[in-house]
């Protein structure tokens, strides 16, 4: 028979957020209080909490997956480890943190991606690059991606190329780890392409903050226009991969180019034929400003159905690396889907899709906010990636990854349970013996502080 556990009601501290220890130390080095000491055009009348305190509260929040101003209530009762692991003077009441938040809205958002830069090129353990056959390149993905935020009256909510109401903001990665390095909130049925060379050249500004290594810009077809390439000449060093928007090109046209192209390569599979390859003119003959490698497919079955006439695939992409082979090209763009998985850590994760207010200056700072949590989520998780050897963790973390998931990191790192201890005049926290977190969580907090381990 299995013993009955009961419940048993203690006057013991212990807290179920140990993890926000590292999120404080890099918000201390962020330094929003000074930063945000004072906003133009934002005035409030002796302010009791700084602005700084007010928004590095809410990024404390997102890091622990909440998005909504009422989940600072949970700290109201016992904020004590609240604001200190924060580093913040006192714990806002919800209403203090929407009406602030309201007040500050897009004043504090160039300060948030020039802290949040500065942190990824101080903090993070590497930004890594991709080998090529013509060099490292780092990544730089850019994409839009729509929030969901039908069935509500928010300002500039309206319809999606998703087919929902909602925003469509436009982000930035860089590295093969996925550094958000910037993004702007957009209204939902604004296309993708408008404003997209002022935002590629800003996001390049903050590239060059990090590395000055060779960057490769990936974009969607939703991008193929001129006015993008011409951004590359304003920074050394810049290539771009840009999947082509075919428009009205005819398909079977393609067909008769991809089999007519010298040094193409023809491979036959079950059903199908592949041709891959590059070509300096287009369908109509004409010179082109950059080679385009294409891959057409013609299928003879489809759905274990025969075809009566075959059906033509194509594939064509715009690339500034004349050097690079056809399949090269194709399978660097193919990682470029790499960005929909940040995407959905940005939604699912940290809970950012449906924005909390109906002011869209202020969702946009809440956008710029999340920004910063999630880089503080990447640096923690990437710096446990190093610090994980020795370590007797369980069999699923033990295996050998480039990137940890956000929510593997706050599950793992920020959900720590702990007890508070005083001893000595100073304060510790003591985590279980059947924590296998709580080493590796030492060394990561000890680094992220710049203490000796």
């Amino acid at each position: 028979m299995q013993p009955i556990i009961t419940i048993k009601h203690g006057n013991e501290k212990l807290v179920s957020q140990s993890g926000l220890l590292p999120v404080g130390a890099l918000l201390e080095y962020m330094q929003l209080a000074k930063r945000l000491e004072t906003i133009a055009g934002v005035h409030c009348v002796e302010p009791t909490i700084s602005h700084g305190e007010i928004l590095s509260s809410m990024i404390g929040l997102i890091c622990m997956g909440k998005s909504d101003y009422s989940a600072i209530e949970i700290f109201r009762d016992d904020e004590w480890f609240f604001t200190q692991a924060l580093g913040i003077s006192a714990c806002p009441s919800q209403s203090t943190l929407r009406q602030r938040i309201d007040l500050i809205g897009e004043s504090a958002n160039t300060i948030l991606k020039d802290a949040s830069a500065e942190m990824i090129l101080k903090k993070a353990p590497s930004v890594s690059a991709i080998k090529t056959s013509a060099g490292y390149f780092v990544p730089l993905d850019i994409d839009v991606s729509p929030f969901d935020n039908s069935k509500t009256q928010k300002e500039k909510v309206s319809r999606t190329y998703k087919g929902f109401d909602g925003y469509a903001p436009i982000l930035s990665y860089l590295g093969k780890e996925g550094y958000l390095i910037d993004v702007e909130l957009r209204e939902g049925k604004q296309h993708c392409q408008k404003n997209t060379p002022e935002f590629i050249e800003e996001t390049l500004g903050y590239a060059r903050k990090i590395t000055q290594k060779p960057i490769l810009i990936r974009l969607d077809s939703g991008n193929d226009s001129q006015d993008n390439f011409t951004i590359g000449s304003k920074f050394p060093n810049i290539h771009f991969l840009v999947k082509r928007n075919l428009r009205k090109e005819s398909l079977d046209e393609w067909l008769v180019l991809a089999q007519k192209t010298e040094n193409r390569v023809c491979s036959r599979y079950n059903h199908k034929i592949v041709w891959t390859g590059k070509t300096l003119t287009g369908i109509n003959g004409n010179e082109l400003p950059y080679p385009i490698t294409f891959k057409v497919t013609e299928r003879y079955e489809k759905k274990g159905e025969r075809l009566m006439f075959p059906e033509v695939e194509v594939e064509t992409y715009w690339s500034t690396l004349p050097k690079l082979p056809p399949d090269e090209v194709i399978n660097l763009y193919h990682d470029h889907g790499t960005s929909e998985q940040f995407h959905s850590e940005i939604k699912s994760d940290l809970g950012i899709e449906r924005f909390p207010s109906c002011h869209f200056a202020t969702n946009s700072l809440i956008l710029h906010l999340a920004m910063s949590a999630y880089n503080i989520l990447r640096i923690i998780g990437q710096t446990s990636i190093e610090e994980q050897n020795n370590e007797p963790l369980p069999a699923n973390r033990c295996k050998k990854v480039s990137r940890r998931r956000l929510r593997t990191v706050i599950q793992d790192l920020i959900y720590m349970a702990g007890r508070l201890l005083y001893r000595g005049r100073k304060w510790f926290i003591s985590f279980g013996r059947i924590n296998p977190f709580a080493k590796m969580a030492e060394r990561v907090l000890k680094r992220l502080r710049d203490c000796p381990c």
